[in-house]
């Protein structure tokens, strides 16, 4: 189970945003600008697209550190992270961006596997 979360924390970072003016970055860029504000700036990163997927990493995070990680808590993190997924790939699709659309897609993949798996497990 461990490995399925790993890989949703991998995969979460690589998301792929574009905004007006050329501007582009993955999530881990932003992610890391947020991290830095969150101490510096903290009025300026309260929004719930940025808190509530950073919470979902956190939260997966916490359970790669348990012996037995708790679904719960793992269905919690992933639900946080597909928020802002989702949103990257309806912006994809309505804006014709493949690049975000692609970024979105192995996110998708590993998450689909790990509730199977965690279904698989509870059976």
């Amino acid at each position: 189970m461990k490995i399925y979360i790993i890989l949703l924390l991998v995969t979460s970072l690589f998301g792929y945003l574009e905004w007006g003016g050329n501007n582009c970055a993955f999530l881990f860029q932003v992610e890391s600008e947020v991290i830095y504000k969150l101490f510096t700036q903290p009025k300026s990163i309260i929004h719930p697209f940025i808190l509530i997927p950073l919470i979902g990493q956190f939260i997966l995070l916490v359970t790669l550190f348990h012996n037995k990680p708790n679904k719960a808590l793992i269905y919690i993190g992933i639900f946080c992270l597909c928020l802002i997924f989702l949103f990257l790939f309806l912006i994809g699709i309505f804006s014709f961006k493949l690049k975000i659309i692609i970024s979105t897609i192995p996110f998708f993949i590993v998450a689909i596997l790990t509730i199977k798996n965690l279904k698989i497990v509870t059976r």
